[in-house]
């Protein structure tokens, strides 16, 4: 089993997701001790914002960073656990909220695969990027 960084660089759908960590120098944290849960949003999600959003925030750190750890709660939380929440404090300090009625969605975010098992925690894959007010 791998950590966060690994099995999402494994997966090759979330190219953008670990470009974004880096430059917000977020990877060795992913890669760390953990427990983390991450709502990963994928290559697609990115290209669902506007046209030259990615380019933007890879240029401004700080509002990368607080849009990353907006998808990290720090504590494993898996699927059957997630559906019992109604919101959720995330590693940025903002609360998500969840709603688990007909599909499981973080904020306007759908979940599309859970609980993707690492040795630091769980990825939970998303189909729209999170953008905290």
């Amino acid at each position: 089993m791998k950590n966060i960084v690994e099995t999402a660089a494994d997966a090759g759908t979330f190219k953008i997701l670990l470009k974004a960590a880096q430059e917000a120098g977020l990877v060795d944290t992913l890669s760390g001790d953990g427990p983390f849960t991450v709502f990963a949003p994928t290559d697609e999600a990115f290209s669902k914002l506007p046209e030259g959003t990615i380019e933007a925030l890879l240029k401004d750190k700080e509002r990368l960073t607080e849009i990353l750890t907006y998808h990290v709660i720090q504590e494993k939380v898996m699927a059957n656990d997630v559906v019992t929440l109604s919101k959720a404090k995330t590693a940025n300090g903002k609360e998500l909220s969840i709603d688990a009625k007909d599909k499981v969605l973080v904020d306007d975010a759908q979940v599309i695969k859970t609980d993707i098992d690492c040795t630091n925690g769980v990825i939970h894959v998303i189909d729209t990027v999170l953008l905290p007010d």
